[in-house]
């Protein structure tokens, strides 16, 4: 059994409405909840495995995939996608060398795309590990990335 998964239900007292709160610490610790995490959180807490997945497959925050250890945004709703998201997007993909919905080799960072952050006023707009960065255009792409080396 993984001591950081025991440790993490037992900082919750194993109780089951607390459930998604778990795997979100676990998600924290892994960026991603791995298979092995799932089974052990249903045999801990005596709720079946078939749950914990539902769980773990209905909210999109959560992955079953591993993930890089910075999570980048980025906005594509109307009015960043007019304010050239799309760019800001493309450029991402050409330094990181993948495209959406990918991480990185070295598991540093997993970029995807979100329909709207409201944060319409400020597009485009990218969210990286909670912070948010708007007006973005393809210029200021590196110096933000550069942050989370």
């Amino acid at each position: 059994m993984d001591e950081k998964v025991s440790a993490t239900i037992n900082k919750y007292n194993a109780d089951r409405g607390q459930l998604v709160s778990i795997l979100q610490d676990i998600q924290t610790e892994y960026y991603y909840l791995p298979k092995e995490a799932l089974i052990q959180v249903s045999e801990i807490m005596g709720i079946p495995a078939s749950q914990v997945y539902n769980v773990a497959t209905f909210f999109r925050a959560f992955s079953l995939e591993p993930r890089g250890k910075h999570l980048i945004n980025v906005c594509l709703g109307t009015a960043c996608h007019v304010r050239g998201a799309v760019r800001v997007l493309e450029k991402i993909e050409r330094n990181l060398l993948i495209e959406r919905g990918e991480t990185t080799k070295d598991r540093k960072f997993t970029l995807e795309t979100v329909n709207c952050m409201g944060c319409c006023a400020v597009g485009p707009a990218v969210k990286i590990d909670g912070e948010y960065f708007g007006q973005l255009s393809t210029d200021k792409v590196d110096s933000v990335l550069t942050k989370f080396e």
